[in-house]
């Protein structure tokens, strides 16, 4: 049932080998018979489920489906999870992905039972505080972004994209022409092409000058009066503030076109600047970002999406508004794109950043974001002489270095940080940036787990120039250890079946 690993990291870092289960695949475990449940006998009569449902309406047996004890299950998804890695164990230093500590006060408040337990259903009337809450979260979007709209309902960032360019997409309707084409900066998130296209624009490139921000010129250049919008990221995926965002939101409205903003960053800018001032008229928030609401998994997300005055008839419908003391879901609206969302999006998510951020105060989200930008740029000064950095210009929340020069390659850097106890920062990514390593911390880490962070870069580093081939079977030290990547995406096993193995054989 377990296997005692005697293997030490020589590594920097905090990682060590210590007791790891061997686990099956649940299929098998139990045996025949075995129930996960022991209940007093029912005192209603038991009759055939036939005669209950019709035949098309009832499941057929499932094969081989594992029969289990209570204990049987619980222990095998707790092995199973201490497999994982989690922002509840180390740092988790992905770029562009913001994977911050989700502070626990957050999960209380979720489970109040008037709010967990509130039917999604109930009339306005019986819905007030959950209303209210939604309003005041809006109203908080609405301060923080200096946006004048809000709607809560996109269930991730990629729908909040997708929902600003439907809106986008009907004022310009509205005005007799739909245009055809949205300008894209070749460092963009890659949902936004995607965005784009689901409405039926044209994505057009516009490449980054050597700062790595967007050049001006060559926007003016492709800017007219058949381009609907510039979707943009500010900061930008170099973790860099577009300094002349004045300048590009003004060529794109001489145009008659809009400015979407991908507020995916919003993190390092928060209480500091607001977007609906620098001429942005669509803004998406990431909850799960910025205001710290659970990251990844396949989970519920939420990305609200912002507007400015001129697109509030588009918005998504139903509108949370209040009249008097009372608060209602608001459908009648003509002109909008529709409804995103069953319900009213997924609301625990919003429940999670509203604690998140009437706990913060005005005061604590401008230091959140400050300490992101301190901790990006102490990684970035300590490391800026051991790694490439392709880009020298200001960094606010993430910085960006490469494997140029080093004597192993991105992913070889980020299978040995495993050992060293820390997850991988993201690679590869943003594509300009040839074997990028993009290193995120968030406002969350300590100076303590930043030094150990930055020592096994280093330490990796002078290993890589010493001895490079020994990185081929890094990572060693977790329970899977190389797997092969391109043939787990191409030929994934999505359904579990019984294999014959001869014994003796791998």
């Amino acid at each position: 049932m377990r296997n005692e690993q005697n293997k030490t990291s020589p590594n920097s870092g905090i990682a060590t080998a210590g007791l790891i289960f061997n686990e099956p695949v649940v299929f098998e475990l139990g045996s025949p018979g075995r129930k996960a449940y022991s209940l007093p006998s029912c005192d209603v009569p038991e009759v055939e489920l036939e005669t209950l449902l019709p035949p098309d309406e009832i499941r057929a047996p499932i094969e081989e489906l594992p029969e289990l004890s209570e204990l049987d299950v619980v222990r095998h998804y707790t092995r199973l999870s201490q497999w994982n890695f989690s922002i509840d164990t180390n740092f988790y230093p992905l770029g562009s992905c913001t994977m911050k500590y989700n502070p626990k006060i957050n999960e209380t408040l979720a489970r109040l039972p008037g709010f967990a337990a509130h039917h999604p259903m109930s009339a306005d009337e019986d819905a007030q505080g959950s209303l209210q809450l939604m309003h005041e979260l809006q109203e908080c979007l609405k301060e923080i972004s200096g946006m004048d709209h809000v709607s809560l309902q996109p269930a991730a960032g990629a729908q909040g994209e997708f929902a600003g360019m439907l809106m986008i997409q009907a004022y310009h309707t509205a005005k007799g022409n739909p245009r055809k084409k949205v300008l894209l900066p070749d460092s963009a998130h890659g949902t936004n092409p995607a965005s784009a296209n689901l409405c039926g624009y044209k994505s057009v490139q516009i490449p980054s000058n050597s700062e790595g921000l967007i050049d001006i010129d060559k926007l003016e250049a492709v800017m007219d009066e058949e381009t609907a919008a510039i979707m943009l990221t500010n900061p930008n995926t170099l973790g860099m503030f577009e300094k002349d965002i004045l300048r590009i939101t003004k060529i794109v409205h001489s145009k008659g076109g809009l400015v979407y903003c991908d507020g995916a960053n919003l993190n390092a800018v928060m209480g500091i600047v607001k977007m609906g001032e620098m001429g942005i008229d669509v803004l998406h928030i990431n909850l799960h970002k910025t205001f710290s609401t659970p990251h990844g998994g396949g989970g519920p997300g939420a990305g609200p999406v912002c507007i400015k005055n001129i697109l509030e008839p588009y918005l998504p419908k139903p509108v949370v508004e209040k009249k008097g003391p009372n608060y209602f879901l608001n459908y009648d609206r003509p002109e909008s794109v529709g409804k995103l969302k069953v319900f009213n999006g997924n609301f625990g998510m919003l429940l999670r950043a509203y604690v998140y951020i009437r706990t913060l105060g005005p005061e604590g989200i401008l230091e959140a974001a400050q300490s992101a930008v301190l901790n990006a740029n102490y990684i970035r000064a300590k490391l800026k002489d051991t790694f490439h950095l392709p880009f020298t210009g200001a960094s606010l929340h993430e910085c960006v270095f490469n494997d140029k020069g080093q004597g192993i390659s991105t992913m070889d850097f980020a299978k040995e940080l495993i050992d060293h106890g820390f997850h991988p920062p993201t690679v590869y990514f943003p594509l300009i940036v040839k074997g990028a390593l993009m290193i995120e911390p968030t406002e969350s880490e300590s100076k303590e787990t930043l030094d150990m962070f930055i020592e096994s870069m280093k330490s990796i580093a002078k290993k890589g120039h010493e001895d490079p081939d020994s990185f081929h079977e890094a990572p060693r030290l977790p329970k899977v250890s190389r797997p092969d990547e391109a043939r787990a995406a191409r030929q994934p096993i999505l359904r579990w079946r019984r294999v014959n193995v001869t014994p003796g054989s791998n």
